[in-house]
């Protein structure tokens, strides 16, 4: 099965270089776009959030007992307990859907059950106090307060359904790792406990928000207040922010060689940002003391041994997927999709759910996009259909989750969210 898996990999990839028509202007413009976009992703999201969870994810299956992942995750772990910590799990992490991905695949090959390791896979992206604190300020408090409430259900929600339809495979997948008996910790529990929340607060702030609100200052002496939608080492692509504050629906390219300055707006998140890795590096620094002094050179060579096999595994296709992403995005303009998710139809919150599931948003940027989706007519029920959905899954996630996951899982798993999200958008378009 793998050798034909392969296969279909070359088979595919052989048709696409053969068929490209690279004379078609959309076709090569869709190729730079996609360039740029994993660029971006390269630069902004992969050292300081993905590389991060890597080591986590590492840490996970080197360091935690599978005993300890099984009493509190584990199919016959208390539910009220294993929901609860799954489904708030993003209030603390913060990440986006692929960044979470690491930890996911690292607790559900420790044996968590797949029902937990579901709403946490939902959870972590999509429960973002900043992201809902923002979306209730920019977008208005029925869609913030409506995020909110739907993104804490729909992890647990899932995670039960997820559950329910897979319960003896599930079974059957834990039963066959035949736990060994669990050796006495070399260390104890507050010293492991203290090394995670060092790892995980190195997470935290090395992928701090950034609200991208800017002043452009020009070589030409024109200033510009604006969002910064992506940015490339050549280029910055911004909406500007008009006269009645809200953000105007068309997105500007201004080359970097044109900018002599990009001053963000001060906040107190953004001055936490500017400050970012030197709390990251103090983080860093303890876990680095905290490994030499408390953890053996085997023990070491095991976790970095783990964290390189998560690595191989997920960051390839992550890099596929963005690019893939960047490509579909270069084809598609956003005025196209607007035009799909127009009013508060049953269709048009299908639409946005699915665009959701497709579309990769790094942390905070669904909420620019979703304001300008809007002013080009997109209902509050889409909107919110495409907030739910949009954070959670994303083209390059589904591929990883469908490498840890499997068909059958994947695909339940993504028409849960793309269902719900229609459903919750289409009550939530009727009722405001």
């Amino acid at each position: 099965m793998k050798e034909w898996k392969k296969f279909a990999w070359l088979a595919g990839i052989f048709l696409v270089a053969y068929y490209l028509p690279l004379g078609n202007p959309k076709v090569t413009t869709a190729i730079l776009e996609a360039f740029r976009l994993l660029q971006w992703y390269a630069v902004n999201h992969t050292l300081a959030c993905v590389v991060p969870a890597m080591f986590i994810a590492g840490a996970i299956s080197t360091f935690l007992s599978q005993a300890s992942v099984m009493r509190y995750l584990g199919p016959g772990s208390n539910r009220m307990l294993a929901y609860g910590v799954a489904s708030v799990s993003g209030t603390v992490l913060a990440v986006c859907s692929c960044s979470v991905l690491p930890m996911f695949a690292g607790i559900y090959a420790m044996g968590a059950g797949l029902g937990p390791a579901a709403a946490f896979l939902y959870s972590g992206p999509a429960i973002n106090v900043m992201a809902i604190f923002l979306s209730a300020r920019v977008l208005g408090l029925d869609l913030g307060v409506g995020r909110a409430v739907g993104a804490v259900l729909f992890a647990v929600v899932i995670g039960l359904f997820m559950s329910f339809a897979f319960r003896r495979a599930d079974r059957h997948r834990v039963a066959a790792m035949h736990l060994p008996e669990t050796p006495p910790s070399p260390r104890p529990l507050w010293k492991t406990s203290l090394y995670f929340l060092c790892m995980i607060l190195f997470l935290v702030f090395s992928d701090w928000y950034n609200t991208n609100d800017v002043t452009v200052r020009m070589k030409d002496g024109q200033e510009v207040r604006a969002n910064i939608r992506y940015s490339t080492q050549d280029a910055i692509d911004i909406q500007e922010y008009q006269s009645d504050g809200h953000l105007s629906s068309e997105v500007r390219r201004i080359e970097r060689e044109r900018i002599t300055a990009i001053e963000p707006v001060p906040s107190f998140t953004m001055t936490v940002h500017g400050m970012k890795w030197y709390l990251a590096g103090v983080m860093g620094l303890l876990v680095l003391l905290m490994a030499w002094r408390w953890f053996k050179a085997d023990e070491i060579k095991q976790w970095m041994r783990a964290t390189w096999d998560f690595g191989m595994m997920i960051v390839p296709l992550l890099f596929g997927g963005v690019f893939l992403t960047g490509f579909i995005g270069g084809l598609i303009p956003e005025q196209a999709v607007a035009t799909v998710v127009g009013g508060d139809s049953l269709l048009s919150n299908f639409n946005a759910s699915f665009v959701g599931m497709i579309w990769y948003f790094a942390t905070l940027t669904e909420i620019p996009i979703v304001e300008m989706l809007t002013r080009l007519g997109m209902g509050r029920g889409p909107a919110l259909a495409l907030l739910l959905a949009g954070p959670a899954l994303s083209l390059p996630s589904l591929f990883v989750i469908y490498r840890v996951l499997g068909t059958k899982k994947t695909l339940l798993f993504s028409v849960l969210v793309v269902i719900m999200s229609m459903l919750v958008g289409y009550l939530f378009g009727m009722l405001f």
